[in-house]
């Protein structure tokens, strides 16, 4: 989790005491930042960060947390007491799925360069993180789904090739040319897409495989209905609709 991503969740943040800044930063700095023990330098820095001034009279306020034993010092360093720190894990944490996941779609966007496509993966980034995780697959699916799209339009033999499909696959659509995305949309249902891109031999059997099941999985998740969605649906997803079809078809 960046830094800035924990600040957005803690709306009280800009009007909260120095001392629950400097605990909340401590805190990140051991969970995130990979810091056993930190010191003034690293608030200032975590401050920089976020473009605040850091808390006046820093270091009497770090003193003032271990004199409280919220702060634990140790040859010129600090950490958080434990029980401080179960606090804030109550309170913040998040499974370790939860930030490998945050981290595979924080780091996607310098791999895509449709702004469409990254305008889908913070949407999803964003549902993931509130664990809204219907509404995550529901925008995963539409980031894959519009990369596949954009895929076959980018390149003539692809686009030609699925044409050439469409009446072999779906005999009443003989006459339907794709050329532009609305064609897909407007003509074309996605389960059919899949279908044709497979019969054409432009996807491998298993991301027809993959895509297939995360279609289903999409619609149960964009229907109102008694399915209970979880995170480990959501993560299983995102990995490998990203690993298996977005970075995959390139």
């Amino acid at each position: 989790m960046q830094l800035n991503e924990l600040i957005e969740q803690v709306a009280e943040f800009n009007t909260a005491a120095p001392k629950e800044r400097i605990k909340l930063l401590a805190w990140w700095l051991h969970t995130h930042g990979g810091k056993e023990f930190f010191g003034p330098t690293d608030i200032r820095q975590c401050c920089n960060k976020l473009h605040i001034g850091e808390p006046p009279s820093l270091a009497t306020y770090l003193s003032r947390l271990a004199d409280a034993k919220d702060l634990i010092a140790e040859r010129g360093k600090y950490k958080l007491a434990r029980s401080a720190r179960s606090e804030l894990d109550k309170m913040y944490g998040v499974h370790h799925s939860v930030v490998t996941v945050s981290k595979i779609l924080t780091e996607l966007p310098a791999k895509v360069p449709s702004v469409e496509e990254r305008a889908f993966l913070q949407e999803a980034l964003k549902c993931y993180r509130i664990e809204a995780y219907r509404a995550c697959i529901v925008m995963t699916w539409n980031l894959a789904y519009a990369h596949l799209l954009d895929w076959i339009l980018k390149d003539v033999n692809k686009l030609t090739s699925f044409n050439t499909t469409i009446p072999k696959r779906f005999p009443a659509l003989k006459n339907l040319r794709v050329s532009k995305y609305d064609d897909f949309r407007d003509e074309l249902k996605e389960r059919q897409v899949v279908e044709i891109c497979s019969s054409a031999g432009l996807i491998n059997d298993d991301i027809f495989k993959i895509l297939k099941a995360k279609l289903d999985r999409r619609n149960s998740a964009a229907h109102p209905s008694t399915v209970v969605v979880v995170q480990s649906q959501a993560d299983d997803m995102i990995t490998d609709l990203i690993n298996n079809v977005v970075l995959a078809l390139t």
